[in-house]
């Protein structure tokens, strides 16, 4: 895990992002990024479909990532693929010389006692308690809830109104789905996924998804979403 780096919050003055990623939740990102002062997107990016390119997203641009390699010395980058797959265009942006921005919502609430990795979102009412530990291209996605002396690893995605209680371990690319709860001292293996509305109660392995009030494992061989 990092400590952050190219923060981008309410106290941030002249910053331009390019947005990794023309899916459904693209223009989610360009929403909490208009709503932070200082700070603007100038393109969106694509890697995997040229044909994205042909129409603006909301009226911003859409560029082929290649292309978008003369923008690396002067914008920040960050991603706005909502499944816990993007690291393959996070690597190919930083072959490319890209530094990623951590955006923080003004209506987030990060202590000053934790640390967010680069390329990590803090949503609308996300809140991360005291002495926690966020990793690298993380989404904290809306009312998303990090207690206290937790640690998240990289390419981690909290769904809406996910919980996570305090003294938790969520491993890398591991995906918690809207509205899940996990309860205090869990650990959540690597690349596990939890349900909608799941309870965990007792620690999840890697590569499995669990479901259910408390949640069971119902698959096995998975890895994020």
């Amino acid at each position: 895990m990092v400590e952050t780096a190219d923060r981008v919050d309410a106290g941030t003055r002249d910053q331009t992002l390019v947005v990794l990623g023309t899916h459904q939740f693209a223009p989610e990102v360009l929403d909490l990024v208009e709503e932070t002062p200082g700070v603007r997107v100038d393109a969106f990016v694509e890697n995997l479909d040229r044909a994205r390119t042909a129409q603006p997203i909301e009226g911003v641009r859409v560029l082929w990532i290649e292309d978008a390699a003369e923008l690396a010395g002067t914008h920040l980058a960050v991603c706005a693929l909502g499944t816990t797959k993007r690291r393959r265009i996070v690597e190919e942006a930083q072959a490319l010389g890209f530094r990623f921005a951590t955006v923080v919502h003004p209506l987030a609430r990060v202590s000053r006692r934790s640390t967010l990795g680069e390329g990590t979102i803090a949503s609308v009412g996300a809140v991360v308690a005291a002495r926690t530990q966020i990793g690298r291209h993380v989404i904290l996605n809306r009312g998303a809830l990090v207690g206290h002396d937790t640690e998240i690893g990289d390419f981690v995605t909290l769904g809406p109104g996910a919980n996570v209680a305090g003294l938790c371990r969520i491993g890398n690319g591991a995906y918690l789905a809207i509205g899940c709860v996990i309860r205090d001292r869990v650990t959540i293996g690597a690349g596990a996924v939890v349900a909608a509305g799941a309870v965990v109660t007792a620690d999840v392995p890697e590569r499995v998804q669990v479901a259910g009030v408390p949640a069971r494992v119902v698959k096995e061989g998975v890895d994020g979403l």
